[in-house]
């Protein structure tokens, strides 16, 4: 037993101490930089879906030539107005008179926020025209809104939103005295609800997952202070990620949206604060078997540096692999996502190192580690797990691997083909009301239509051709100037020898129906002419989920291969790295089942997105390698020493508690994301976090250690570790 003792104050000490000083005032100061830059992050955020999609999507094609159908120079934003109540012209006139009455003065009225009035932000010369259902109990209004608005902001609040509100709150003050219910909706307001959607990632999802990361590294710990140093290491790597992603964003060298953000956010607090959990627990380790702290800080080091490093390697390749992607708001998130766990690691490796350090040994108070060359790891319920895997191995890989693909044959069930604008909040916003009390009166599609871009010689049969698709209830040219009741016509508008066709739709133009109608209308027009564009919003959502499967094919296949060759050179073995990732795989595929009957029979989701799949395989199958890789890099420093069956159940031992809790600490950020209101984010914060305690409770405890239990050394195949003698 060696001696328990105080550390002496030696010139060798003090050196090392004062280098943890200078490092903590480097970070310091890095930290009061990029703090306030962090800040204005949602400044610079883009939320078109338009925007996203490559040049060479149809959609992306007709929009430059239907902008210039416009008067302004500018596209539009189609925000509809819909009043309900007794408005049939015939009986009633007097309040379809009030509503029109309010409509010539609304462009007149101010933005209190920018002083402008609201017709500053209309698409100049677009007539404002309430017109009637053919039932008489609702009137309909479009209201095009300078698409440049989606860019500007007042205060650092969305332009669009601001303009959003102040209708409905004049609207309701207007109106609901008068028997007559309004709705803001279209895509004007839908996007101003997303925008508020998106808001929240600012206070309420940041704040959100501090207090959860809190909570956790406090029952982890059991210490009133121990917790602080991974929390304040965790908060210092997401400012100086979004410190970076701020100014790329704004220099126009990636693309930032508000879910990239939000991801962001959760990504870096649960990334850094595993890390510093693995660090940890390694550094109270040997500060049992070390009676200076600076020498078991080095040693704790070289011990979790190549696993960190592998790991973080591995979600940054994984994260890179999206630049692949046709759609430039998945490109974005790669690189946001790989600053941020560049980040996480810079962070855990050099400042939380310095913190632990100069506060000693009593920052774990009340449980301080001595020098006594106890190994507190060998004893507890991990021992007990550790045992079992020894006993029965077989029976433990073969119970959990059909167990797992009995889950995974759910995940053919999935319906990842979209959902609509209605379908895509948690909770009814006034645009899904009105959307949903608009297609009671209209048709759905109204206000929204498909355009479609034809030469003036075949503006017949296109119109023609359209008019036997199934779902078009409409088609009507764009005319040249306003059309006026009992005035007649106005000539069709024609532009560079072309005619821009709106077809109104029977159904809801932001629903899957619709977007399934896109190419029944491209086949029947290209059968006019194959050099007719359809496009609009409907046809840029059809575009987005294309562009999205085609990500799945693509990204997913570049992923594995890269993981696998990342895992080979980390463990120097094929075979390891192969049983890795088919046990990672096999995980995400169980985790889908799960999410599908979830999704289906617990929370009633409609369906999911397309690019839902893609995103879950992304962070599930980089981030669910991580505890493989902290599990096998241990198994196999344990394995030379001991033989690789008595290494792995020392491996699973020692980092079972450590890699558990950074587990539960990555799956509860994750699940955090369930606090906005959009299902896309609560889905994949239920995926990930269901898919992360799947894969550190039966995959990393269970069935890893058991499979390499069963294969002995050979799991070390090719290197020279497989020939061992132990």
């Amino acid at each position: 037993m060696r001696k328990k003792g105080v550390e002496k104050n030696t010139v060798k000490g003090r050196k090392p101490l004062w280098i943890a000083i200078l490092s903590i005032i480097a970070w310091l100061v890095i930290s009061s930089v990029a703090g306030p830059t962090f800040g204005k992050l949602s400044t610079v955020q883009e939320n078109d879906n338009a925007a996203f999609l490559p040049d060479s999507a149809e959609s992306t094609l007709a929009s430059k030539i239907t902008v210039k159908f416009s008067d302004s120079s500018n596209d539009q934003i189609p925000t509809l107005l819909l009043f309900l109540g007794d408005l049939n012209p015939a009986s009633n006139p007097a309040k379809l008179g009030k509503i029109q009455q309010y409509l010539d003065q609304l462009g007149d009225k101010k933005l209190p926020e920018s002083g402008k009035p609201l017709n500053s932000y209309f698409v100049p010369g677009f007539p404002i025209q309430a017109i009637p259902s053919p039932d008489g109990k609702a009137a309909l209004v479009n209201i095009a809104l300078n698409s440049e608005i989606v860019e500007e902001r007042i205060e650092e609040k969305p332009t669009l939103s601001i303009i959003i509100d102040f209708m409905r709150e004049d609207l309701e003050k207007n109106f609901a005295t008068q028997e007559i219910t309004t709705h803001v909706t279209g895509f004007g307001g839908i996007f101003a609800d997303l925008f508020g959607a998106f808001g929240s990632i600012d206070s309420t999802l940041l704040l959100t997952t501090l207090l959860v990361v809190s909570i956790i590294l406090i029952i982890v710990y059991r210490s009133p202070l121990l917790w602080l140093l991974p929390l304040f290491s965790a908060i210092t790597a997401l400012s100086l990620a979004g410190t970076i992603v701020y100014f790329a964003a704004k220099a126009n060298l990636l693309d930032l949206n508000g879910q990239s953000q939000g991801i962001l956010s959760v990504l870096v607090l649960g990334a850094a604060t595993d890390y510093a959990l693995l660090l940890i627990a390694r550094y109270r380790e040997e500060l049992h078997h070390h009676a200076s702290r600076f020498d078991a800080m080095k040693v704790s080091l070289r011990g979790v540096f190549e696993p960190i490093l592998a790991s973080g390697s591995t979600v940054i390749a994984g994260l890179l692999v999206l630049l692949l992607s046709d759609l430039s708001g998945n490109r974005g998130l790669g690189p946001v996502g790989a600053i941020g766990i560049a980040a996480s690691m810079l962070t855990v490796l050099t400042f939380l190192p310095a913190l632990l350090v100069v506060f000693g040994r009593w920052i774990f108070w009340p449980k301080i580690p001595r020098f006594d060359d106890v190994d507190e790891q060998l004893s507890g319920s991990w021992a007990k797990i550790g045992n079992l895997v020894d006993r029965n191995p077989k029976r433990i890989w073969i119970s959990t691997a059909v167990l797992l693909t009995v889950l995974a044959a759910f995940s053919f069930t999935l319906k990842a083909d979209g959902l609509a604008n209605t379908e895509a909040f948690t909770t009814k916003t006034d645009s899904v009301i009105g959307l949903e009390r608009l297609g009671e009166h209209f048709p759905s599609g109204e206000g929204s239509p498909v355009e479609i871009v034809v030469k003036e010689g075949d503006v017949a049969k296109a119109s023609s051709a359209l008019l036997s698709v199934p779902n078009v209830a409409s088609v009507e040219p764009v005319v040249a100037g306003q059309k006026i009741p009992g005035m007649p016509i106005p000539p069709v508008k024609v532009v560079e020898g072309k005619v821009l066709l709106n077809a109104t739709l029977k159904v809801a133009p932001d629903s899957v129906e619709a977007r399934n109608t896109i190419p029944e209308i491209r086949a029947a027009v290209h059968a006019v002419d194959k050099d007719i564009l359809v496009g609009g919003g409907t046809a840029v959502q059809y575009d987005t989920d294309v562009a999205s499967r085609h990500d799945n094919r693509i990204i997913i296949p570049v992923v594995l291969i890269i993981i696998g060759i990342i895992l080979g050179l980390l463990l120097r073995s094929i075979l390891a790295a192969g049983l890795l990732l088919l046990t990672v795989v096999l995980s995400f595929m169980a985790t889908l089942g799960v999410c599908q009957l979830v999704f289906d029979h617990v929370f009633n989701f409609a369906g999911a997105d397309a690019s839902f799949p893609l995103f879950t395989f992304i962070f599930l199958v980089a981030l669910g390698i991580d505890y493989n890789i902290f599990l096998m890099t241990r198994v196999r420093e344990e394995s030379i020493k001991l033989g690789t069956r008595k290494g792995v159940i020392k491996g699973l031992t020692v980092t079972g508690g450590v890699i558990t809790s950074a587990g539960i600490v990555l799956a509860a950020t994750f699940a955090v994301l369930g606090v906005l209101p959009l299902v896309f984010l609560a889905q994949l914060g239920f995926a990930v976090a269901f898919g992360v305690l799947l894969d550190t409770i039966i995959v990393r405890s269970l069935l890893v250690p058991a499979l390499v239990h069963v294969i002995g050394p050979k799991i070390w195949w090719p290197s020279k570790l497989q020939h061992e003698n132990k």
